[in-house]
């Protein structure tokens, strides 16, 4: 493997942080520390609103927005319950050998995931450890970033890489609004607070989703950047046109990806009484929900290109 490069560095910050839904305050307050380094070099400077009322999601406003992206900051773990068992938080492949880490009131916590099953095929997860560990304690999947010439491979791109993506669409946007949202992987949180602030104050009626999805037989590691025309949700045909319409125009290497399953911050939008138009936008991955997600480069790239592109004519 080739040791990352500069151009990724912040990805793999990104995901050395811990951020198991429920607990994201650590892997905000990096993004929001980020953002007041480093803003003063962007084009437009971004309003930072949070605090009360917002938990702990992070909403940047650039000049007058039309079109929110939503980068949900959360990832996927594991709550220990009695006895070092383990409950999963969203829906983590569990591996038999998984090392996951996290820390309570003694210290740091490394450990393997162990499963057994009982004469009745059913399945119980625990943690090997040498102690007990505190009841209610978050553990991830350990930090494991790997870059080749083609390929990133890491725990929690999904989200992390969303999270990148939109940093990088930082740099460059003067009209838009993002969102670092929360508690994606299990049954979204902040997507509505955020959503109807933006509308309330801005009159912000459109929405990109900038999540990461998955390699299937129809998308395509190599294909670009998936637009996905629905999953488990079905946008608005109309919006959905539009987007379509100026990726083509762009000449941006892009696939369409149309599943029956799944979901997003979308999903929550779709589902509140808000009128907001939204779409699903992000780079297709690989072993999905494990600790070796994969994605592309190039299909990177293209992520970020569109949404330059369609953040600035939407």
């Amino acid at each position: 493997m080739e040791s990352s490069n500069s151009s990724f560095q912040l990805l793999q910050e990104l995901i050395s942080i811990q951020g198991v839904a429920s607990d994201e305050s650590r892997i905000k307050a990096f993004i929001k520390e980020y953002v007041l380094k480093h803003s003063s070099q962007w084009k437009s400077k971004p309003r930072i609103i949070d605090g009360l009322g917002f938990q702990d999601a992070l909403i940047l406003v650039f000049g007058n927005p039309r079109t929110t992206v939503y980068a949900h900051i959360d990832t996927i773990g594991y709550s220990v319950g009695y006895d070092n068992e383990l409950i999963r938080v969203g829906g983590p492949k569990n591996i038999d050998g998984t090392i996951l880490v996290g820390s309570d009131s003694q210290g740091d916590v490394e450990g393997e995931l162990m499963i057994f099953e009982n004469e009745y095929n059913q399945q119980r997860i625990q943690l090997s450890h040498e102690r007990t560990i505190d009841r209610g304690t978050l553990l991830s999947f350990k930090p494991n970033f790997k870059e080749t010439k083609e390929y990133i491979q890491s725990p929690y791109m999904d989200n992390r890489l969303g999270v990148f993506v939109a940093l990088q669409l930082a740099e460059t946007l003067e009209n838009g609004a993002i969102v670092f949202s929360t508690y994606e992987e299990h049954g979204g949180n902040s997507v509505g607070a955020c959503a109807k602030y933006l509308m309330n104050t801005y009159d912000v009626f459109q929405a990109l989703i900038c999540d990461i999805t998955w390699v299937t037989h129809g998308v395509v590691h190599k294909g670009g950047v998936a637009v996905s025309m629905r999953d488990s949700m079905v946008p608005r045909r109309k919006y959905l046109n539009k987007i379509i319409s100026i990726a083509k125009d762009s000449g941006i290497k892009f696939q369409l990806e149309v599943e029956s399953a799944g979901g997003s911050d979308g999903s929550v939008l779709q589902k509140s009484d808000l009128p907001i138009d939204w779409c699903f936008i992000g780079a297709p991955e690989d072993n999905v929900h494990t600790p070796q997600e994969k994605v592309y480069k190039k299909d990177i790239e293209s992520m970020i290109e569109l949404y330059r592109v369609l953040m600035n004519q939407l």
